[in-house]
């Protein structure tokens, strides 16, 4: 985002978050590292668009017309689940390929 140096303003961020806007990011927060497409962006959070971490395999295609967990009718997961960041907390956000 910027040299260590300096300190960004939240318009930066801003700025900078929408020239990334539906792209593949790494974004390091205070807390730590996030991944994702960068979904939405207002005057004090941006919105990721966060991969689901599983391995791929859906128990309730086992069952898909009622079995022992899953009533009927089998919905499939969702493959990404939005996260917040407030824009204060974004120490860097760098861009990442997409294959």
């Amino acid at each position: 985002m910027a040299n260590a140096n300096t300190i960004m303003s939240n318009a930066d961020k801003k700025n900078i978050c929408q020239q990334h806007m539906h792209r593949y990011v790494l974004a390091q927060t205070a807390d730590g590292w996030c991944d994702g497409f960068v979904e939405h962006v207002d005057d004090e959070m941006v919105y990721l668009a966060v991969p689901c971490a599983s391995d791929g395999m859906d128990e309730r295609i086992l069952y898909p017309y009622g079995g022992p967990i899953y009533p009927y009718p089998y919905y499939p997961r969702r493959r990404f689940f939005r996260r917040r960041f407030p824009l204060g907390a974004l120490l860097a956000l760098s861009l990442l390929p997409y294959f």
